[in-house]
């Protein structure tokens, strides 16, 4: 979640409801005119924080496309170069072949790009795929590695020291992306 601690205080709002819709709106939209409809599209979102978007993404294609989007999510724990991992607990769930498709990776947040880079390992151990486009909800800034969002929500810049956190489907609450204390 983009150098999340959940023990900080909310500092800012940064997107309610309302504008995390516009902004997967727009994703998708832009997702479709890129790639010139939805023929050969699958989602892969990179667990666990791109699986709400990457599900809200294939709906809104589904509404405008009526078409029904692949979707998967990649365990990317083992493919990390900043994390321990325990073997062979993959959670990884990807049933279509992404050899030959269009793959929109989604995240929530995308900070140093590390983990877009483990998912982009990850996915490459599945196939080859035609290509690889990133999509994210926030674009904090950052970057440890030469790594850019095909398809942005919104750009944050922020300090490091500074965390964001995507809350959808909290529990009780609205959606929304806040900056933690």
């Amino acid at each position: 979640m983009g150098g999340v601690n959940n023990t900080g205080a909310v500092k800012a709002v940064i997107m309610d409801e309302n504008a995390i819709s516009r902004a997967i709106a727009r994703i998708s939209y832009e997702i479709l005119e890129r790639n010139k409809g939805s023929e050969s599209l699958c989602i892969v979102a990179i667990m666990s924080g791109g699986s709400n978007i990457a599900e809200r993404i294939a709906a809104k294609i589904n509404e405008l496309e009526s078409v029904d989007i692949p979707v998967g999510a990649l365990d990317i724990t083992s493919y990390r170069d900043d994390e321990k991992h325990i073997p062979d607990c993959d959670k990884t769930s990807v049933s279509f072949d992404v050899t030959g498709k269009r793959i929109i990776l989604v995240d929530d947040v995308i900070f140093t790009g590390r983990s877009a880079r483990a998912a982009i390992d990850a996915l490459m151990k599945r196939g080859r795929p035609e290509c690889i486009q990133l999509a994210v909800l926030v674009d904090r800034g950052h970057r440890e590695i030469p790594i850019r969002p095909d398809y942005v929500g919104k750009n944050l810049p922020t300090s490091r020291d500074e965390s964001v956190k995507v809350l959808i489907n909290a529990e009780n609450e609205s959606d929304r992306v806040v900056i933690l204390e």
